[in-house]
Order: structure tokens, then sequence, then C-alpha cells
């Protein structure tokens, strides 16, 4: 395991390591936690990112995901909760999908390059964005609940309030109808959401 004393240290240790998961500190010294995930994330490295903060306020989970983080973590926290959550990220970026595109309606998907078209139109996805959009299609039809979504993205249980599978399909709706495209991602109130074609 690698530190860093601060976020100009670990963006150059990101960089010279390839580690597998980063967890950054929003306080961090001379580079904030958020501007260090986005300066990784804008250089096209898709490193799962974990955020740690003291703030709790739903503003700031959106402001870490944002960035680019694939998941957030408030303080105290217990060790064991961090290792789990450490753990699922881990899982999901074990690798890539079978090398098939997928597709609904003008949506492709390639889960080997972890790209996506919509129209011919490339959209640029976060890992979380990517990894919510192939569950959807690989269940294109059919309602997943909330709870299936959450074990199955995040690999673990979220407190019921949890916003980040709120704020990741706005995330995914807007760069998928960015230019008045049909909507794809749906609704079901109550129950969860579904991927459907008019």
């Amino acid at each position: 395991m690698d530190t860093a004393a601060n976020g100009a240290e670990a963006l150059l240790t990101i960089s010279s390591t390839h580690p597998d998961v980063v967890v950054l500190d929003m306080m961090m010294p001379i580079l904030d936690g958020l501007t260090a995930c986005r300066r990784l994330r804008e250089s096209g490295d898709r490193t799962p990112v974990l955020i740690l903060t003291a703030r709790h306020e739903i503003s700031d989970r959106v402001a870490g995901l944002d960035a680019g983080a694939d998941d957030y973590l408030v303080k105290p926290f217990v060790l064991e909760e961090l290792l789990a959550r450490l753990r699922a990220l881990l899982r999901r970026s074990g690798g890539p999908g079978p090398d098939v595109l997928m597709q609904v309606g003008d949506l492709v998907l390639d889960p080997l390059s972890r790209q996506a078209w919509r129209g011919g139109r490339s959209i640029d996805l976060t890992k979380t964005e990517f990894n919510l959009l192939q569950l959807l299609v690989q269940n294109v039809g059919i309602v997943l609940t909330r709870e299936q979504i959450y074990d199955r993205i995040w690999g673990y249980d979220f407190e019921t309030s949890s916003k980040s599978l709120d704020v990741y399909v706005s995330y995914l709706r807007r760069k998928l109808e960015a230019v008045g495209e049909t909507v794809l991602i749906h609704t079901v109130r109550g129950v969860g959401y579904t991927v459907r074609v008019p």
C-alpha cells in the first residue's frame, strides 16, 4: 500500500504505481481530494476512487460523484466498512465483460472497451455510470429494484436514505438524452429502474 501526504503527491504516486484502488481524503493539503480526483479523471485514469470526508450533506456527496469518485465514505467510519467498500470497488473493476456489443434501440455498449454510443454519438461515462448502464441494458425490459441495483453495482447495502443511485441515474439520463433523444431509463415509482425502448 502506497501513501501520500497531500493531493499533489497523491497524483504523482498514482501515476507511477498504478494502484488497483485509490482512497482520497476530501481535505488533503495543497490539492484537495475533489480536485485530485477531477484531475485524475481528466487525465483518462479510470482507477476506482473512494473519497473520505467529514462532510455528510447530500450536496457534498454529489460534489464527490461529480468529480468522478466511485464511492464516498463519511467520517467517522469503522474500518470494516471501509474495507468492505474497497473490496466492492475491486470486485467491480476485476475485469472487462464479454467481447460482445450490447444494443438497445440506438444505444450501443462495448463491455470490453467500456465505450458507449447513442445514435453514433460517443458518450463519455465514468466507471460507475458504465456499470450501472450495462446492468440495466443486460436486463432490458426488467424492472430492477433499488436493492438489486445497489447490491450489483455497489456490492454492499447502502443506507436506505442514500441518494447515490438517483444521482447516477440523473447523470446517465443527462448524457443519454443530451441532444433530445428519447428516454431509455425509466423510473418505476416505489420499485426501481428499467431500460426499455418506446
